[in-house]
């Protein structure tokens, strides 16, 4: 692979995953890494090469698995509303929130892989989901909802996310995070809705479960 196109994203998303559904959320099949260590060594090595980030889009992390999981149960939350999945990935959790019955779902990544990963597992899903390729942080586009998995793993982008949040949340937007306890989850101004044990993979994670808290912000 030396460049990316959407042909060559898709040709590269089906050579390296298999359709599969994540341990948490059976009902929602994605094209994900069967072997996660040597997928991710190998793609992020070969991506690496052509400036792309890692394939964050190749796995069901935990707190995506615990959204998701939380939507599908309780639906009442997005159902008839519009939805922005912020940093997609697969694309779990936007799929979660059309099989709830939301009325609209814009799935958003940056990362360019996304928009061809999204699409094919909103096919094997039979659901339809918008795409946003760009970085929504600090914009609103009066969604309704927004749902974030797993996104404090990191102290910039937290430090950026949590104004955004607070901003959408003031407005009247529900916002609720699916976190396995990362290390930049903020501390305060969180209800818990929801706790589940998530199977994951041991190559990407500390353990083979993870705990993970469906938070909504207070």
């Amino acid at each position: 692979m030396t460049a990316l196109t959407p042909n060559s994203a898709k040709n590269f998303i089906l050579d390296n995953t298999a359709l599969m559904a994540p341990p948490h959320v059976p009902e929602i099949l994605l094209h994900l890494a069967d072997e996660a260590h040597d997928l991710w060594q190998r793609t992020e090595d070969e991506l690496a090469e052509i400036g792309l980030p890692p394939p964050f889009w190749a796995f069901a992390w935990a707190g995506g698995q615990g959204l998701a999981r939380y939507i599908l149960d309780n639906p009442s939350d997005v159902h008839g509303k519009r939805v922005l999945d912020f940093a997609s990935g697969s694309g779990l959790v936007a799929i979660a929130a059309v099989k709830a019955g939301a009325a609209e779902v814009i799935a958003a990544d940056i990362d360019p892989f996304c928009a061809t990963a999204i699409r094919l597992n909103a096919e094997a899903n039979d659901v339809r989901i918008k795409f946003l390729g760009s970085d929504c942080i600090g914009t609103d586009a009066d969604w309704d909802v927004v749902l974030a998995g797993d996104v404090f793993y990191d102290r910039s982008f937290a430090d950026r996310l949590m104004p955004w949040f607070a901003a959408l949340k003031s407005r009247g937007a529900d916002i609720l995070v699916g976190d396995p306890g990362r290390s930049y989850l903020p501390k305060t101004g969180l209800e818990p809705l929801a706790a589940y044990e998530v199977a994951v993979t041991r190559a990407l994670e500390d353990s083979l479960v993870k705990r993970t808290t469906v938070w909504r912000f207070a």
